[in-house]
């Protein structure tokens, strides 16, 4: 039987310990092509590089497993993933595991789940990872269980069509995690201030500060899960089209 290739990327740079442990986890699971940005590309959600030129650079190549670094944005690399390195559509699409929280809003801002519907726009079934936990440092022992059985379950009974899925997972602690939840998003949203500082040419400049603020408390949410501990999967699709209103807008016409 042939072995299933992957395309893996991130936000957070190739050399990222969270990419590493995804990269270890889907070799067991299937051939692996990995680009990903060559530095943290966070927050940067769907962007595409358009003012200069995108590079590539091989850093390992051998039986069932490539593996490249790039000038550009996480949906770039899937970009050049798809078209350049592969020359091919993957079998799966797989991004992370990110360096802290992607539920709720963030989802929207999220460079590693920009890449996974990216993935979805071009018809692969695609997965995003995230850990609650933003540091360099953050402890992923605790998380191949559970990420090679999501795997395991999207390579063997797919996804709904243009549907992909945003994985969370809890930060290893003495509580285990209870297990997987499928939920929806919760309507959080970033309450969002500038710290106004002072240049040493008497310039002022702004740096974007914030508090997540969270009043969805409804048990079906992903931050509600989160908070119970348990992974969170939400399925998300690209089509931003707000049905319920179209009938009541159509009264403008």
């Amino acid at each position: 039987m042939n072995r299933p290739l992957i395309l893996i990327t991130n936000d957070d740079g190739y050399e990222a310990p969270g990419i590493r442990k995804l990269i270890s986890i889907a070799r067991k699971l299937g051939d692996v092509a990995v680009v990903a940005p060559d530095k943290p590309q966070s927050g940067m959600s769907h962007a595409i590089t358009m003012s200069h030129p995108l590079r590539l650079k091989k850093i390992a190549e051998e039986e069932g497993y490539q593996e490249y670094s790039c000038n550009g944005t996480p949906v770039d690399a899937i970009k050049l993933g798809e078209q350049i390195v592969l020359g091919r559509y993957p079998d799966l699409v797989l991004s992370g595991i990110n360096h802290g929280s992607n539920a709720s809003v963030n989802v929207i801002y999220s460079g590693t789940m920009a890449a996974v519907i990216e993935a979805t726009i071009d018809g692969i079934p695609a997965i995003g990872f995230s850990l609650l936990d933003y540091s360099h440092q953050a402890d992923f022992s605790h998380v191949e269980d559970h990420i090679t059985k999501i795997i395991k379950n999207v390579l063997q009974k797919k996804l709904p069509k243009g549907v992909c899925l945003n994985v969370n997972i809890p930060i290893a602690s003495e509580n285990k995690i209870k297990g997987i939840k499928i939920c929806r998003q919760a309507k959080g949203r970033w309450a969002e201030k500038f710290d106004i500082r002072t240049d040493p040419y008497k310039k002022e400049y702004y740096w974007l500060t914030g508090v997540f603020e969270d009043g969805d408390t409804s048990p079906d949410t992903d931050s509600y899960a989160l908070a119970q501990n348990y992974i969170t999967v939400v399925p998300v699709h690209y089509d931003l089209t707000a049905h319920k209103a179209i009938e009541e807008l159509k009264g403008w016409e």
